[in-house]
Order: C-alpha cells, then sequence, then structure tokens
C-alpha cells in the first residue's frame, strides 16, 4: 500500500461516512475537509466513476540543468566496470580525454548512481556478484583535524604495513598484503605472500630492498621508513636490512594507527578497487590470481590512475618522483647537473631558458591536445591529440634541427620535465642527467 491507495481510500471514506450520518457537512467536519470539496468530488464521481478519485500519476519533472541521459548511462556504466571506485574517483576519471572528457562533480555522480540505487560500493559490488547487499550500519563521525606529514622530495619517508587477504582454496597458509608507499610521491609497492599464519619479516625486508633499488634507480635515497610496533618490524632480521641500507627506522605509537595513514588509506584503496571487485567477479579467487590482479593494479595506480590528494590533485601520478618532487628538493641532495637547470628554467620561464633556435616547448592546446612551439614563436608547429604523440614529435624535430633543449609543460602552465635530445648525428651525444 502506498500513499495513493490511502489517499483513495480516504477520498471513499468521505462518501460513506456522508450516507451513514446523512449529513454532508457533518461527515465533511468528522473528516477534516470543506464541503465545497465534496461536492466537487461528487460531480467526477457522478460522472466517471470511483476510479477517477485516484491521485492522477505525473511525469517526473525535467530540470533545465538536469544530467543528460546519455552522461547518465556513461556514469552507470563505468561505476558497473568499476564498482570499487567512489563517486569522487568517477569524476575524475571520467574527467579524463580518454574516457570523453565528462566533467561532472563528484556530488553530481553520486546523485546519478542514487537515482539508480547504486549509491553505496556495497550496491555495486552486490549487482556485479549478483546477489542483493545488505543496508549498510549509518556512521557518524565528527570531524577531525587535518594532520599531515610534512616531507619535501622522494624517499625522505616511506610507510610499510601489512595487510590479512585471507586463506585461499588451494593454497596453504595466510594470503597476506605487503604494502610500501612513497610519501612525498604517493607511488605504492605491494606484494603478496603466502606465511603458515602471521606476516614474516623476511618479505618485508624483501620490500625494503625492493624499495630501495627503486629509489636508488632514479636518483633517490631512501631515507627513513615509518611502521607500526608489529613483529615483523621489530624483528632483527628487518632491523639488519635497514642498517645495510642506512634508513632510519620510525616507530608509530601504540593505539595511532592515523600516524601511518597513507599506507593505511592505500590499502583500503587497494581493497576497494582490486580486491573487492576480484572476489565479486570470481567465484574460487586463486593465489596465483591474485598476485596478477595485484601487479596489473599497481601499474595502472603509479602510471594511469587519477590521483585526488593533496600532491596530484587530479593528476596521475606518472614520473611524479623525477619531475613534479624533484624541485621541491634541497638543492645539496639533488643531482648535480638535470635538477639545478630544472630549478633555473622554472624560476627564468619557459622563454628565457629556451635560447637555441632548436629547442622547443610543448604546452598544452587552447581547444584540447597538445602543441608544439618554437622559441618566440605565436603558432604551433604542430597539433597532437596525446601527450606521449606529442613529446615524440618534439624530439624528433629537435634532433633534426641539430638537438636541443625540450622543455615539456603540464596542463596548469608549470614546467613538468626538460629533456636534452642530442643531434641526429652525433657520434658523441651528451648525456641526459635525469
Amino acid at each position: 500500500m502506498n500513499n495513493d491507495d490511502a489517499l483513495y481510500g480516504f477520498r471513499l471514506r468521505v462518501f460513506s461516512l456522508a450516507r451513514e450520518l446523512g449529513s454532508v457537512r457533518a461527515a465533511c467536519r468528522a473528516m477534516g475537509i470543506h464541503h465545497s470539496t465534496y461536492y466537487r468530488w461528487r460531480h467526477q464521481l457522478l460522472r466517471f466513476g470511483p476510479e477517477i478519485l485516484r491521485p492522477r500519476e505525473r511525469r517526473v519533472p525535467r530540470m533545465a540543468n538536469a544530467t543528460s541521459p546519455l552522461i547518465e548511462q556513461r556514469v552507470v556504466a563505468f561505476a558497473l566496470g568499476y564498482p570499487g571506485f567512489g563517486p569522487a574517483r568517477i569524476a575524475a576519471e571520467l574527467r579524463r580525454d580518454k574516457w570523453g572528457g565528462i566533467v561532472l562533480s563528484p556530488n553530481g555522480v553520486w546523485k546519478v548512481l542514487r537515482r539508480h540505487g547504486l549509491s553505496t560500493r556495497a550496491k555495486r559490488l552486490g549487482l556485479v556478484a549478483g546477489y542483493a547487499a545488505p543496508p549498510e550500519p549509518q556512521r557518524h563521525r565528527e570531524p577531525e583535524p587535518e594532520r599531515h606529514l610534512h616531507v619535501s622530495y622522494p624517499g625522505q619517508m616511506v610507510q610499510m604495513d601489512c595487510f590479512c587477504i585471507g586463506r585461499l582454496s588451494g593454497s596453504k597458509g595466510v594470503a597476506w598484503q605487503y604494502t610500501a608507499i612513497d610519501v612525498a610521491s604517493s607511488y605504492c609497492w605491494a606484494q603478496v605472500y603466502l606465511t603458515p599464519r602471521n606476516p614474516s619479516a623476511r618479505w618485508t625486508s624483501e620490500l625494503a630492498r625492493r624499495v630501495a633499488a627503486d629509489l636508488a634507480a632514479r636518483g633517490w635515497k631512501l631515507e627513513s621508513i615509518m611502521t607500526d610496533n608489529a613483529s615483523e618490524f621489530r624483528s632483527a632480521e628487518f632491523e639488519g636490512a635497514l642498517r645495510r641500507l642506512q634508513a632510519r627506522h620510525i616507530f608509530i605509537r601504540a593505539g595511532r594507527p592515523q600516524t601511518n595513514g597513507c599506507v593505511e588509506r592505500v590499502q583500503e584503496t587497494i581493497l576497494d578497487e582490486c580486491w573487492k571487485p576480484a572476489f565479486a567477479r570470481f567465484l574460487i579467487p586463486k593465489y596465483t590470481g591474485l598476485r596478477l590482479d595485484l601487479e596489473r593494479y599497481l601499474r595502472y595506480y603509479n602510471t594511469d590512475r587519477a590521483h585526488t590528494g593533496r600532491w596530484n590533485n587530479g593528476r596521475t601520478s606518472s614520473g611524479s618522483r623525477s619531475t613534479v618532487k624533484e624541485l621541491r628538493r634541497p638543492a645539496l641532495q639533488r643531482p648535480t647537473v638535470r635538477c639545478l637547470v630544472e630549478s633555473n628554467t622554472s624560476s627564468m620561464g619557459p622563454e628565457k631558458a629556451m635560447s637555441r633556435k632548436s629547442d622547443r616547448r610543448l604546452v598544452p592546446s587552447r581547444h584540447g591536445g597538445w602543441d608544439v612551439v618554437a622559441p618566440g614563436g605565436q603558432r604551433a608547429s604542430s597539433h597532437h591529440h596525446t601527450k606521449r604523440a606529442a613529446v615524440d614529435r618534439t624530439r624528433k624535430i629537435v634532433r633534426n634541427e641539430g638537438g636541443g633543449e625540450v622543455v615539456i609543460h603540464d596542463r596548469q602552465g608549470l614546467i613538468r620535465d626538460l629533456d636534452t635530445v642530442a643531434p641526429g648525428r652525433d657520434p658523441y651525444p651528451p648525456r641526459d642527467r635525469r
């Protein structure tokens, strides 16, 4: 029974009460309506029958600023394709060119999902898995003050933690996810291993060595690692590994996991965007399959995912360890040649930093895509839809001109990278120290 049925029964009760009392005025006073309303209903009742007393159905009003049905279909399709993504993540991804450049706020995405009954992750995952998700309890939390870790360059602080995935069919032991994240660049490392029960210091030590090697390959040094007080991080094996890496070990206070919030948050992100969709799609997840899923997701997370954090602000984290954060690093710890050149060019501006005729700038176009511009030029020498194609074409032009510098800008117009291109026929080309 809905509201229309209740209103229809109320109107029929008015006429039956008038017959019982023998007085229209008394029946109207008892039911709380005016007698003119009774006679208006009576005129319709005698002419069209009792069904005319039912409330008329009205179409949903179409507002002028409402989201178009085509965009709603794109949002719903993307949400079902990636059920672990929230409204903010869906809005950031749809805004990219690869998904059509749809500009829609996170609140607008949430309202579209709510109209289709997909406003929570549990409902989206339940629809993908084929069962009705139970309602989630309402959580009321008081707003907490913002607290952030202050870091200036990659490698200054790396946070590590372990996450229990559980026991898998056909595997002996418990599957644990060992996670590390660089606080400055949001670059993530993660591995899945099986242990008899608790996490092992062997795998945490291996992850620390992998992080240090990866940072060293890009010209950075692992300076400190922040962990909780678990046994896999307090063991002598892990402490010995950090001493050999010359990294400082920082323990958080007991009962304060918020201090280790970067790695805690990325583990929640992996849970929502990788593990929950994987367990919803596959009937019996396997250990090998989960490791492959994690490798694919980390490749997407580090190179193609639009981040909405404090550092990236909607951009992907690809190359952030070697370009964006490099300008924030202290001068004594920068790579000698390349970083000094970048800091000088960022202070002088792109026009003054380019002095040779063969140099080129890669700038965002007003009409979308990327333009290649010569020093002092007002018009673009070539236009490209993707940044990768524009970078390749710019390097080819500079190489054919006899070598020079390629200044690469980001969407905000800031210098993001400076590339030295050798001449096309030089038998002893200069090294690009990045």
